[in-house]
């Protein structure tokens, strides 16, 4: 994401204008785009100032307050999938979507899963040793 352009020059670019330069000269010698100075002429005239407004910021989180608690319930009550969270929050009232829901779940660390991850691709070590060839019963055909 960008900078905002620099209030001195916002100031004089509005300056310019003010002073009976078109919008359009007014970015061509400032070596703004023509949408950039009506853009400010357009926030002086609504809130009086060329300050930039705020960039970024926190957002809130989707799933909070009575249905956090519910979610937290639900989630410790039993089986279930985010899609059916997704939905069952629906059924509550509140929109949210699949991603939201998987962040609750994992900040709050709640998810299970049913086999310790990788557990197939792990050493030997530990482990007793794949019987040999050998030792396989013979075919009944003998």
């Amino acid at each position: 994401m960008g900078k905002p352009y620099s209030l001195d020059l916002r100031q004089r670019v509005v300056a310019a204008i003010e002073g009976g330069m078109s919008r359009n000269r007014a970015a061509k010698q400032f070596g703004v785009a023509i949408s950039t100075a009506i853009g400010w002429m357009k926030r002086v005239e609504e809130t009086g100032s060329v300050a930039p407004g705020q960039m970024g910021g926190h957002k809130p989180k989707a799933v909070s307050g009575e249905h956090a608690v519910w979610l937290s319930q639900r989630i410790e009550d039993g089986d279930f999938t985010i899609r059916g969270l997704v939905a069952e929050l629906a059924g509550r009232g509140l929109k949210v979507d699949y991603h939201s829901v998987w962040d609750f779940v994992h900040a709050e660390k709640l998810s299970f899963k049913k086999k310790r991850g990788g557990w197939r691709t792990g050493s030997t070590r530990g482990r007793a040793a794949a019987s040999p060839v050998g030792k396989i019963s013979k075919s009944r055909r003998s």
